[in-house]
């Protein structure tokens, strides 16, 4: 595919290092609004900027996951770069692009930085730049080892993501130290991206409310405060009565002195539906519950339906086993990345794709007085008033989320 058609602002993301005004600069760091197209304006820049000015030299290209980083960036580029005369071997076994133009070769290894513990593996190697995608979502000590292995004599950075909580450590410490940094800081909105069409536009701004319509449609670094739901409401999410579904699945959030919430979830007419729940406190009962009694009202939740997976709290490791050893249902660990599942919530909220029965007092409750953490540095909603939430954030990031999030990109192209 070729691009068609780049606004300002993008070309000047692929070649800002070429131009004499910025040939001091050692960064350049792009954010702003989701599909501004500013991905894979930047990846191309850095690979051109690779190409030109090394031979025989290595690079790093890091996201979140080596997954992720595969389908957002190197996929869509390594075509580009294709149709663009360059020429690319991709060793997926050992995580590393060999991309050749004009017959210079440079090798670009891809890592992932998911967590503290990934910074040990780019410890030791030898950079001549690092492109981080994402990087408000890695955490800083794998970013800060990233940018130590750039010692090569005329190495470069690169940065790009989306906006986050105003007191995250990379718009402190970078975006409002740029110039400290010597490094190019662009902002880019839709506007910035000529191949969005105003419907796009429009879906975007309808797909996220309150502190996530600020980040990721304004682009704005935002603190959460208030409700973390103010979307919803009873008249358009609450249902009464029997609903017949096709398909049946239970979430699980687990707990011995905190409450334990499990949600029973039908399918029906192309919406999910809570239909019944179990939340059982054992500070309101004053007695405590065991695994084989919390499996009893599993049972009881499901009454002979068949149940398609059991989603469980990832840190409930006995109530996994528990459900495992009795063999009867099929049981699956929660994805507990909460900032990101509370996203993805409020996305279906947006588009009323959940449904929540008028029997299910625990979580109706829950909604009204689930809140952020006003007090913190960063996103945490306040921990309390959060069991049937966090048992539906675990069914909505298994069920209703493709995981893509927000790391793909949108460019003007023709096939």
């Amino acid at each position: 595919m070729k691009i068609k058609r780049l606004s300002d602002k993008q070309k000047l993301t692929m070649n800002w290092w070429s131009k004499p005004e910025y040939q001091g600069y050692d960064a350049i760091i792009c954010d702003g609004a989701v599909r501004s197209g500013k991905t894979l304006s930047m990846s191309l820049g850095f690979v051109f900027w690779a190409s030109v000015s090394f031979n025989g030299s290595t690079f790093a290209m890091c996201g979140k996951t080596v997954t992720s980083l595969r389908r957002n960036v190197v996929t869509p580029l390594m075509s580009m770069l294709s149709e663009l005369g360059f020429t690319c071997c991709e060793k997926v076994s050992r995580s590393y692009i060999d991309i050749t133009l004009l017959g210079r070769t440079n090798r670009f290894y891809l890592f992932g930085g998911k967590d503290e513990g990934s910074a040990s593996l780019i410890q030791g190697i030898t950079l001549s730049g690092v492109f981080l995608d994402e990087v408000a979502l890695m955490p800083r000590s794998f970013v800060e080892q990233a940018l130590a292995r750039c010692s090569v004599n005329g190495s470069k950075l690169w940065f790009n993501c989306n906006p986050d909580n105003p007191a995250h450590w990379f718009y402190t410490e970078w975006i409002r130290k740029a110039e400290q940094k010597r490094a190019l800081y662009l902002h880019f909105t839709m506007e910035d991206n000529p191949s969005l069409s105003q419907k796009l536009k429009n879906r975007y701004k309808r797909l996220y409310s309150g502190a996530f319509y600020e980040r990721f449609v304004l682009g704005r670094w935002t603190a959460s405060e208030g409700i973390v739901y103010p979307m919803f409401n009873r008249e358009s999410h609450v249902f009464s009565g029997d609903i017949s579904c096709e398909r049946y699945v239970i979430s699980c959030d687990y707990g011995t002195v905190n409450p334990s919430s499990f949600g029973l979830w039908g399918y029906s007419n192309g919406k999910w539906h809570r239909i019944r729940e179990y939340y059982y406190s054992s500070r309101r009962e004053g007695i405590s519950r065991t695994d084989e009694e919390h499996y009893s009202a599993l049972k009881k939740l499901a009454d002979g339906l068949s149940i398609e997976k059991v989603i469980v709290d990832p840190s409930a490791s006995s109530f996994i086993e528990c459900i495992r050893r009795h063999g009867k249902f099929r049981v699956v660990k929660a994805d507990n990345d909460v900032v990101t599942g509370i996203r993805r919530v409020c996305a279906v909220l947006k588009q009323n794709q959940l449904m929540i029965s008028d029997s299910c007092t625990d979580i109706l409750r829950e909604f009204s007085l689930y809140r952020w953490n006003e007090k913190s540095a960063g996103d945490f909603p306040v921990k309390e008033n959060d069991h049937a939430m966090d048992d539906m954030r675990y069914f909505v990031s298994e069920m209703l989320s493709d995981k893509s999030d927000d790391g793909f990109f949108a460019l003007s192209v023709s096939r």
